[in-house]
């Protein structure tokens, strides 16, 4: 048994990829196309291991992203690492190599690592225990796509009246086509993170490489009177599409609901393209009062409690940055 820190040379991607695409449990945050993705940005560092077994035959993979904001005072206080949907192994015994193998690598780089659950790991809590990680409950939600019809009437009646009404003030949904298209749902988004979500927005940069690589997803955006009202960015891996970044000029265009119809978009093409799931990536916890959590519930998705696992390496500068980020929070 060896795990392979594939971030660290090259090596043939294409038993890899093949292997995230069958695994029940693969989804976009791991895959090659996720690991690529952020290879391309100079601010992330994603790290790749795999273990492979006494035959050289993969049996495990984890893709973590390391990340921190500029600056070298900020980039102290708020070095992280996080994990979507990993790892991705055959047996909690390989869960646990890679973990280790993580922890090794990563101590003294980051101050937490974070595992933010996209299926049920109950059953491998006690190797994430082992490892120094404590479980954390944390809400989702996640959408079963059928037909048009039987998704819109899942819907809360409002948000039914409120895209009803929208469609018929004249918004359209439409797919990014130019690059001046995410320009603009970009500058709705940064000033959304800037007034109200106050949480580090990664640079245009970011959007820009994701319009660039087609085949990792889409932007659905809301088009009023010829101008982008609101949007939604959404990675695309086998039968999910997954909500990533979404905004909407909510109060400057009351009538056409642009946060609402974001959200319907993406559900819609899954209907109409035989996708199977829309995933939130996340509705908050059970001890903050989640106004977004509120929004997200009236799409018709179940609500799941895969929650998260978090490793603290450094105390001090953890606590500083999380009350750094509240004061920030709590700023007008």
């Amino acid at each position: 048994m060896a795990v392979i820190n594939f971030s660290d040379s090259s090596h043939d991607f294409n038993k890899l990829t093949e292997y995230f695409l069958h695994h029940p449990k693969g989804s976009f945050f791991q895959s090659t196309d996720y690991y690529n993705f952020y290879k391309s940005l100079p601010a992330y560092e994603p790290v790749l291991l795999v273990s492979k077994d006494d035959s050289n035959n993969i049996n495990g993979s984890l893709i973590a992203l390391v990340q921190k904001e500029k600056g070298y005072l900020k980039g102290k206080l708020t070095s992280r690492c996080v994990i979507y949907g990993g790892p991705i192994c055959d047996n909690d015994e390989l869960s646990g190599l890679l973990i280790d193998e993580l922890n090794n690598y990563l101590s003294r780089k980051v101050i937490y690592t974070e595992f933010r659950n996209l299926f049920d790991l109950t059953e491998s809590k006690d190797v994430f225990k082992k490892n120094g990680f404590e479980y954390k409950e944390h809400f989702n939600f996640v959408v079963s796509i059928g037909s048009i019809e039987e998704n819109f009437k899942k819907l809360n009646a409002n948000r039914k009246r409120q895209i009803k009404k929208s469609i018929k003030s004249g918004v359209e949904i439409v797919i990014a086509k130019e690059m001046s298209e995410v320009k603009e749902f970009y500058l709705i988004l940064k000033n959304l993170y800037k007034e109200k979500v106050k949480k580090p927005l990664p640079a245009f940069s970011f959007f820009e490489h994701f319009f660039l690589m087609p085949d990792l997803g889409k932007y659905f955006l809301i088009k009023f009177d010829r101008k982008i009202i609101g949007g939604i960015m959404c990675p695309i891996f086998k039968e999910t599409l997954y909500e990533w970044y979404v905004c909407g000029l909510d109060t400057e265009y009351k009538d056409q609901s642009p946060s609402v119809l974001a959200t319907w978009a993406p559900i819609e093409y899954a209907a109409e393209n035989g996708l199977k799931y829309f995933d939130f990536l996340g509705a908050g916890s059970a001890d903050s009062d989640y106004g977004v959590r509120e929004f997200k519930s009236k799409f018709g998705g179940e609500l799941v409690q895969y929650g998260r696992f978090l490793r603290v390496n450094n105390k001090l500068l953890y606590n500083i940055g999380k009350f750094g980020l509240k004061i920030l929070q709590k700023s007008k």
